[in-house]
């Protein structure tokens, strides 16, 4: 279990991130087309986990502008944008802001997603939702980078993740 905070007053995670040079542990999550996908569907590439708790917060949508600006301008990883909004929330947000270099990616069908990764909250007004975190992975699924962000109001730090690309 992680502790991490919410405005200062501290909440606890399901468990701890990947560790670094572990493999990404598997997953099926949904597309905003209702399609699911796993890591396998992007072997070969670098991953970008951009984990969060709902695009519905301005720190979370600042994220994912972020990320797609940064990271997906540059060609040789994905970024998966992953909370437990809708689908159909996840594609309206990207479709609006024009963002069309991530991929959103809603675990509304896979909750064991967010125990599998540490990264459910399991106390305090959020309870149920992920916390911030990010986690790198080189092309083969080995993490290379992770972060779970100590503050939920808090950006990640996203010139250490995209560092990790290097």
């Amino acid at each position: 279990m992680a502790t991490i905070t919410l405005k200062g007053n501290s909440i606890h995670t399901a468990g701890e991130l990947p560790a670094v040079g572990s493999q990404l542990p598997a997953f099926t999550l949904v597309k905003s087309d209702l399609s699911e996908v796993s890591p396998a569907d992007f072997a070969g590439k670098k991953l970008v986990l951009n984990i969060f708790p709902s695009l519905d917060t301005a720190v979370c949508a600042a994220s994912v502008r972020r990320f797609n600006k940064e990271a997906g301008e540059r060609g040789d990883a994905v970024v998966l944008c992953i909370s437990a909004d809708l689908p159909f929330a996840q594609g309206r947000f990207c479709t609006t802001e024009g963002l069309d270099n991530v991929v959103p990616l809603s675990v509304y069908r896979s909750p064991e997603f967010g125990l599998d990764y540490g990264l459910t909250i399991t106390d305090g007004p959020l309870k149920g939702l992920l916390s911030r975190a990010v986690i790198v992975t080189d092309a083969s699924g080995k993490v290379l980078y992770a972060e779970q962000v100590p503050e939920i109001v808090q950006e990640p730090d996203y010139d250490k993740a995209l560092a990790a690309l290097a």
